[in-house]
């Protein structure tokens, strides 16, 4: 079986969780928690990091699992097998919707006249080669692409600071700490995104007892820095347009990228931004291609290329029926919200508690 070092954990995990949120966030949790929504986007992402530390605890009294093994395991077979088909059903239905996004945003952004269907079919093409390339290439690949764009985001955000309108800061916690609990919550989904990708790749992480150790520290970092990075791609947006503009612009990171300019000189450069955030967007379509295909070989015992077809053929249906910018980011908010969200922080508490009682009871 493959395996990845903890230096392409980190990686891996902090660009999967990185993803597409630093395009939405901002408009959403400024739509609920106003202009103090930026303090609530580090708290949001870090409820992450106690689910990341029950699926390392479990990994290491299980280890070359995945969940969906152990859920069989701890639950009985039929009920860890309907916990398989929830776990392919959202993530293959949430991984299609974010490969919509594809279409939708080069479309709108600067390719109006070229088919939603071909911005799809050509980041499902490299999702496709990194799925059949396996998770070790898909870690490498993470490695390469996750610095440029943690680079990117930085100089957007730097470069953005000559048009900060200082008075957009102030004042602070004019509307008291209630916004802030439900912004958060409007975040913690994000967090939940990557659990459920963690919950699969869990089975190809090392599993000695320092490693272990080193893995639980990865969690912490890779959640942190990702809550840094859009905590200041918020802050940067409140401060240049205001709390109302930040609203209203769903894409307002963008937006952003066409108003820099560069010793006035070098100037409109979305382009260049849309090309990082299309890397950020294979990272994460791919991560839900990767488990969808676990589940159905763990829950089905379904492997190799014509189901790897067939699951392409799925994200692609999902994709078209979505090509409304403003139907599809609605769809994607209620998978979060909905399906997501409970899903995830249910079943991980519950194999973790149950974990933990029959061990202490000395049934396993």
């Amino acid at each position: 079986m493959e395996r990845i070092s903890t230096h392409q954990f980190i990686t891996l995990g902090a660009a999967v969780l990185l993803g597409t949120t630093f395009l939405p966030v901002a408009s959403m949790v400024t739509g609920v928690a106003g202009r103090d929504s930026w303090l609530c986007v580090l708290p949001g992402f870090m409820v992450g990091i106690p689910y990341g530390f029950m699926i390392i605890s479990l990994l290491e009294q299980y280890p070359c699992k995945n969940l969906l093994q152990v859920s069989e395991t701890l639950f009985g077979k039929w009920v860890g097998k309907f916990i398989g088909v929830l776990y392919i059903t959202i993530t293959g239905y949430f991984g299609g919707l974010l490969l919509g996004q594809a279409g939708d945003i080069y479309q709108a952004s600067i390719m109006p006249l070229t088919p939603f269907l071909l911005f799809s079919l050509g980041a499902l093409l490299i999702v496709f080669y990194l799925m059949r390339s396996g998770i070790e290439v898909f870690a490498r690949f993470s490695e390469v692409v996750f610095p440029v764009i943690v680079i990117a985001l930085a100089l957007n955000v730097g470069l953005s600071i000559p048009r900060i309108e200082q008075e957009e800061f102030m004042p602070i916690l004019s509307e008291g700490l209630k916004p802030l609990f439900w912004g958060g919550i409007k975040v913690v989904p994000f967090a939940m995104e990557y659990i459920l990708f963690l919950a699969g790749i869990v089975a190809f992480l090392p599993t000695s007892k320092q490693e272990l150790g080193q893995l639980k520290t990865r969690v912490w970092w890779a959640i942190s820095l990702v809550g840094i990075l859009n905590t200041l791609v918020v802050l940067i947006q409140i401060l240049v347009f205001g709390p109302t503009e930040t609203v209203r612009l769903v894409y307002g990171f963008l937006v952003l990228g066409k108003m820099v300019e560069v010793s006035r000189t070098v100037s409109g450069v979305e382009s260049l931004f849309l090309g990082v955030w299309l890397g950020a967007l294979v990272i994460k379509v791919s991560a839900f291609f990767f488990a969808v295909n676990w589940g159905l070989e763990t829950v089905f015992g379904l492997k190799g290329i014509k189901w790897n077809i067939a699951v392409s053929a799925v994200f692609i249906l999902i994709a078209l029926r979505f090509q409304r910018g403003a139907s599809l980011i609605m769809e994607i908010g209620l998978v979060d919200n909905y399906l997501i969200l409970p899903f995830a922080s249910v079943w991980i508490l519950a194999l973790w508690g149950v974990s933990r009682w029959k061990k202490g009871t000395g049934v396993l």
